[in-house]
């Protein structure tokens, strides 16, 4: 049976990501680091809560875009704000509605569980409301989520 895993290509910051990542979700490990022959690092394997990946060192002529991204399904605002900060610590940039870009340009959705409650709410009125205040926002906040559909 085959076995599906995401490939992450980064210039030569792949085995820093990886730290990154592993350090920040819990239940997460390296699995397998291959070389270059120049002892270099060429590939990273890496499991986060699960999810299988492989971090490539592969030169600069790719780059990430918003195109592919990692969805973080957070239960809480706490939960949102332990991983907003991480992400964009050190030079990741904020984008809008719970989008960001980490210190090495990969895309991160990070999504409280309770955007979708709000956004699915059956009054169209509050469902309307809640995405307005989502597209005023960077990080989301819960409360105003919240508080928009009241």
């Amino acid at each position: 049976m085959p076995t599906l895993s995401h490939m992450l290509w980064f210039n030569d910051q792949a085995e820093d990501a990886v730290n990154l990542y592993t350090k920040l979700f819990e239940n997460s490990k390296i699995t397998n680091t291959t070389k270059r022959p120049d002892g270099g690092v060429f590939t990273v394997e890496f499991e986060l809560l699960g999810a299988k990946y492989t971090a490539l060192n592969g030169g600069d002529m790719f780059t990430f875009t918003e195109a592919f991204s990692i969805f973080i399904l957070c239960n809480d605002q706490a939960e949102v704000d332990k991983y907003w900060d991480a992400l964009t610590a050190d030079g990741g940039t904020p984008g809008r509605c719970g989008w960001l870009k980490d210190k090495f340009g990969l895309s991160w959705q990070i999504i409280p569980k309770q955007l979708g409650e709000c956004l699915g709410n059956p009054d169209p009125a509050k469902s309307a409301a809640a995405m307005n205040a989502m597209m005023g926002m960077s990080k989301l906040i819960v409360s105003e989520l919240e508080a928009a559909v009241k």
